[in-house]
């Protein structure tokens, strides 16, 4: 969708959305749909050797990121730089394929390619050279750190040389929500601005089908008791535990239940030089599917 605008609506990642915001094309429109959320605390991973113990020791270390841009990336380094005072710039990033397989390879080189987009913050970023990738140079101390959406082969295949920075990171991950009420939102659903321009009901029809499939969705998950309609054998507890934590509507669509998760993004993307600057959340979406 990024490269060729294949689709007349797609799932994106929410970082590539906003940025293309402040395109000349302005390609996309989003509607307030967010079919992939995730805390990212368990997303940074450290060599064992490399003296990290607590988050402020990555100040001035070696940090692999597979895109700078990558909207795990931009969480992880936004929640840092918030709660544990490790900026954005106090980090060097090497930036590279996560692994060496063919078909990780292909996908990273998309990831290259459409991460090339202007940067309006001085920020140390290095790309790391042909044949080298991330999980390998974290493993034998090349870099420090990693910060990635994926779990790279180091932290499952060498457990005694590779390691995740926060060891308890769903109990971190639970108070975070506690202290800040975020779910981290990782795509969204945009519509190709042409097919929206000549059929303006598509936003809200999709909205619409979307709420109901989420319904539905939701609907299994309460009465997985009789049917387990995921491959976890204790699937009903972890909904029970889910919304006792989070509340019932814990996924939810629509701005406003969102406001405060998308304004944080929004800050983090500017902070991060990501954006020239910050743009108000309504102005993400499709006028018609706006709730105030």
């Amino acid at each position: 969708m990024l490269r060729y605008k294949e689709f007349d609506a797609s799932e994106l990642s929410f970082g590539a959305y906003v940025a293309s915001l402040f395109s000349d094309e302005r390609p996309f429109i989003a509607i307030p749909v967010f079919p992939s959320r995730h805390f990212r605390h368990s997303g940074i991973y450290i060599n064992r050797e490399s003296g990290i113990r607590e988050p402020r020791d990555l100040i001035g270390k070696k940090v692999g990121v597979p895109e700078y841009r990558q909207t795990a990336c931009v969480w992880i380094k936004g929640i840092l730089s918030d709660l544990y005072d490790v900026k954005p710039d106090s980090v060097y990033y090497f930036r590279g394929p996560l692994e060496s397989t063919e078909s990780r390879r292909k996908y990273f080189t998309v990831l290259a390619e459409t991460d090339n987009l202007p940067r309006y913050k001085k920020i140390n970023i290095t790309p790391i050279p042909p044949g080298k990738n991330l999980s390998q140079m974290l493993l034998d101390g090349e870099i420090d750190a990693l910060y990635s959406a994926m779990t790279p082969s180091a932290f499952t295949n060498r457990p005694d040389k590779v390691k995740r920075l926060f060891d308890n990171h769903r109990e971190v991950e639970i108070e975070y929500f506690k202290k800040t009420r975020i779910f981290p939102i990782m795509h969204v659903i945009v519509i190709r601005r042409d097919v929206y321009e000549k059929n303006r009901w598509v936003a809200k029809s999709l909205y619409k089908a979307f709420e109901e499939a989420k319904q539905v969705a939701f609907e299994k998950l309460k009465t997985a008791t009789g049917t387990l309609h995921c491959a976890l054998p204790w699937l009903f507890d972890h909904y029970e535990e889910t919304v006792r934590i989070m509340g019932e509507d814990y996924w939810s669509y629509g701005l406003r239940k969102n406001l405060h998760t998308l304004e944080t993004f929004i800050r983090y993307m500017e902070e991060q030089g990501l954006i020239p600057a910050k743009i108000s959340p309504e102005n993400l979406f499709a006028p018609e599917v706006i709730d105030t």
